[in-house]
């Protein structure tokens, strides 16, 4: 399946800097992917952001109105069932009536997920969909999942999670055999509190390569491809890597301009410098994937920028060409059939 042959709807009215970002971010992913956007949200004022662009690719963007917006600070199930008219639920709904096949967007994340899962429902074998993020390594890019979606698990949970995060390395990373890891306080497998102690003999049981325990200094490393954890650590990891990629690039710029000597050296390392600023940027990477519900949807950070949202656009399109939700569900009821052990029923 080519770019050509479906739609991505992009959720206009949702970021700190919407719409004017999602905007200019469907419209660079356009030009520049060849892929056909729709643009979801209060029609006028997307009008009148494209109105403000230049070399607007018109045969690839439609717009759908919608009146509605749930704010970032709004709770998302209440805005969920009021708001039936906001950009994010009519986004979903699009894809539920097979006129996009993928949706982006960097607004309210509770409302996201609400969204996803009861409009497009949940991957058979799924009980709690999951973010998965994709991290810079020494050795090339890991798949850190939950990163969000769910704080509070239960050990099935985080299994499914495992198996979601396994079969997305092979699918998208294309790897054959990916280690995956559980994120601990120690590589004992008697180290961590219940919860992972209770997934950690899940999967080592399991039919994929489970290397055992990591902890947070090994997440960069690159010995694993898949890290496994619940949502409110995963969070936490991910926003501390945000964190330490910026106030790095900052602490260079402060050491740089304290001498010519310090300067001289940059000039000659600026090259290495910015390869490595680009691999730690979030707007490259665009947003990290919801796994577990039938349909592509990427949710992508609240400051995202127009360069974010093009991306998020070509992670959409990488997941729909790829077919990874027909891998999940295969690969899902397959896990499913080994390990018994590890539905919601077992593992209670």
């Amino acid at each position: 399946m080519n770019r050509a042959e479906f739609r991505i709807a992009v959720d206009a009215m949702g970021g700190d800097f919407a719409p004017a970002a999602p905007v200019e971010g469907a419209v660079w992913a356009a030009r520049d992917f060849g892929q056909p956007v729709i643009l979801v949200g209060r029609q006028k004022v997307v009008e009148a952001e494209l109105k403000a662009l230049q070399g607007v690719p018109s045969s690839l963007i439609e717009i759908h109105d919608a009146p509605e917006v749930v704010e970032m600070d709004e709770p998302a199930a209440a805005a969920f069932k009021k708001k039936k008219g906001a950009s994010i639920r009519v986004a979903f709904d699009l894809v539920k009536q097979g006129k996009a096949q993928g949706v982006v967007s960097a607004g309210n994340s509770g409302a996201i997920m609400a969204a996803a899962a009861l409009v497009l429902g949940r991957t058979k074998g799924v009980d709690r969909p999951a973010i998965a993020g994709i991290l810079p390594t020494l050795e090339g890019p890991t798949v850190l999942i939950d990163v969000g979606a769910n704080v509070n698990c239960k050990p099935h949970n985080l299994f499914q999670f495992g198996m979601m995060g396994d079969i997305y390395a092979r699918s998208i990373l294309q790897l054959k055999d990916p280690a995956v890891a559980l994120l601990s306080v120690g590589e004992e497998s008697i180290k961590g509190n219940d919860l992972v102690k209770r997934v950690h003999e899940l999967l080592r049981n399991a039919d994929i390569n489970f290397v055992g325990n990591v902890e947070g200094r090994d997440i960069f490393t690159g010995k694993t491809q898949v890290i496994i954890c619940d949502g409110f650590v995963g969070n936490v990891c991910l926003k501390l890597a945000e964190g330490i990629g910026q106030a790095f690039g900052r602490m260079v710029k402060k050491e740089v301009r304290k001498g010519i000597l310090s300067s001289m050296g940059f000039l000659f390392a600026r090259g290495a410098f910015n390869r490595i600023g680009s691999r730690m940027d979030y707007a490259e990477h665009g947003g990290a994937p919801l796994l577990g519900v039938n349909g592509a949807c990427v949710v992508c950070h609240g400051a995202s920028s127009s360069k974010a949202v093009k991306n998020a656009v070509r992670v959409a399109s990488e997941l729909i060409r790829n077919r990874v939700n027909e891998h999940l569900t295969r690969g899902l009821q397959l896990f499913a059939e080994k390990h018994p052990e590890g539905t919601a029923e077992r593992s209670r």
